[in-house]
């Protein structure tokens, strides 16, 4: 395939670099930024202008914030052959109509799902690819926003390559991938592990000393998520439940689950997309 990569020196772009480096397809690295470019340069990556970059590809990988991605691709859609797909690496921009269209073009969108924490690696460097591109295996979620169905075999193909090594893809609505990113794993996971990072600084300045603490949380952290997300049968104690029904009323309010509605998610994109 033919792929024009643009924000290729970004973070998420130079990820997706080394993984075109090592594939035959035409691969076409466009950054704008000095710094973007020097990261490139050092990994012997010649980058090319946009309007030179874009003719003839098939794809166009938009590796871009948020916030900008409404100026960019209302600078690369109208260059775009009819039948191109333009792949965003994100659910928030185009759920909150940030994104030039086109009727001829194909639009979707691919995103990680990052390794597991129940993933085995028979490598301590794969065991160590937290993020997932590298080394460890992980699943990856895609979208068709528009364009004919046969599409998404295209757009799973490049999200295996730029997400490489993937062990199964997921497709689903645009809706769907916006309730799982931002609304589970950032507006409420996030917040919710951020709280427990909170609650560990704050035992360690009551006295306790940090290694001890760090050892007992993440130890906790991996024995009850096994047991929540049906990694191994049993259940908690009797008396981790009891704890459990009188701490959450102290710690959640009763409606907190409005931060996955449709509504609420919507209200996340905005404040996402918007510098």
């Amino acid at each position: 395939m033919k792929i024009a990569l643009i924000g290729a020196g970004g973070k998420i772009g130079t990820r997706i670099t080394d993984n075109l480096k090592t594939t035959e397809h035409d691969a076409r690295y466009v950054e704008v930024s000095a710094a973007g470019v020097a990261r490139l340069a050092e990994k012997g990556v010649t980058v090319r202008a946009l309007e030179d970059a874009l003719v003839g590809a098939e794809i166009v990988i938009l590796a871009v914030p948020d916030t900008l991605l409404e100026n960019v691709s209302a600078s690369v859609v109208p260059q775009l052959a009819p039948g191109t797909i333009v792949l965003a690496l994100d659910p928030a921009a185009p759920l909150g109509g940030e994104l030039a269209h086109r009727d001829d073009l194909v639009y979707a969108v691919a995103h990680p799902c990052h390794p597991s924490v129940f993933a085995w690696e028979p490598t301590e460097a794969a065991f160590r690819d937290f993020y997932g591109g590298v080394a460890a295996h992980q699943v990856a979620v895609v979208t068709l926003l528009h364009g004919p169905d046969a599409a998404i075999e295209s757009v799973e193909a490049v999200a295996r390559v730029i997400f490489a090594p993937v062990t199964k893809i997921h497709r689903l609505t645009l809706q769907q991938m916006a309730l799982l990113e931002p609304g589970l794993a950032e507006a409420l996971q996030q917040s919710c592990l951020e709280v427990i990072k909170e609650g560990m600084d704050e035992i360690i300045a009551r006295g306790v000393p940090a290694e001890a603490a760090r050892d007992f949380l993440l130890g906790h952290l991996r024995i009850q998520s096994a047991i929540l997300f049906g990694e191994v049968p049993g259940r908690f104690s009797d008396a981790a439940y009891k704890i459990s029904a009188y701490a959450r009323p102290l710690i959640f309010r009763e409606d907190w689950k409005e931060i996955l509605t449709d509504e609420s998610v919507r209200e996340q994109v905005k404040v996402i997309t918007k510098s």
